[in-house]
């Protein structure tokens, strides 16, 4: 049970935080990325305080021998920048000036039942499903 408890609420903590600080607005997003005309430099002091709270709470965590609730961390330990992940960044990017919206903001979005949210998120399905079965299921060698 803890194990669906513990991303529930943080997932929630995470789409408040989202909708309070107006980074679910797509409009708002584009203002960030627009440095040619009306440049609002809100979303940046809200990853400065996003990253204030993360990295002394993400040091001061991985000094415990364990999670609260796992056996161990799980920590990246690739470190290549390849074609995949340069492409896949440049997508995302792409993506989220375009629509303005990633896909946490799009989430914590569809309860407006917009179809730009709507459409969003659709696509961002699409590209999940066509990634696992070109990518994931190719390399783990079943067909299913």
């Amino acid at each position: 049970m803890r194990s669906v408890i513990i991303p529930l609420i943080s997932g929630a903590l995470f789409a408040i935080g989202l909708a309070v600080s107006g980074m679910t607005r797509p409009d708002k997003v584009i203002a960030f990325l627009d440095l040619t005309n009306a440049w609002d430099p809100s979303l940046a002091f809200v990853m400065a305080g996003a990253i204030g709270v993360y990295l002394p709470l993400h040091r001061l965590v991985l000094r415990r021998p364990q999670p609260l609730y796992g056996q161990r961390f799980a920590m990246p330990t690739r470190t290549v920048l390849d074609r995949r992940l340069i492409g896949g960044a440049a997508l995302f990017g792409i993506g989220w000036g375009v629509s303005g919206f990633c896909p946490g903001p799009a989430l914590a979005s569809l309860g407006t039942s917009s179809w730009s949210v709507l459409t969003f998120v659709a696509a961002m399905l699409v590209g999940m499903l066509a990634h696992h079965s070109l990518f994931v299921t190719r390399a783990s060698g079943s067909g299913s």
